[in-house]
């Protein structure tokens, strides 16, 4: 198992292959990027991807 900050692995293997392997949209990493969210990205043993992110609690929502 190994973690990876978002933007490092989307430099390593396009942000195309990070939404396919999260089975999300390209767009949804777009988002996540430009919003500079802590998302770690956890590569299995098995070849799989899971995301967790990382946020302050209680989480306060900020209007732009």
């Amino acid at each position: 198992m190994k973690k990876t900050p978002l933007p490092e692995l989307v430099g390593r293997i396009g942000q195309t292959a990070v939404a396919k392997a999260l089975r999300v949209s390209s767009p949804a990493i777009s988002k996540a990027l430009r919003n500079e969210r802590d998302i770690q990205v956890i590569e299995h043993d098995d070849g799989t991807f899971t995301a967790e992110e990382i946020r302050p609690f209680p989480s306060q929502h900020t209007a732009a």
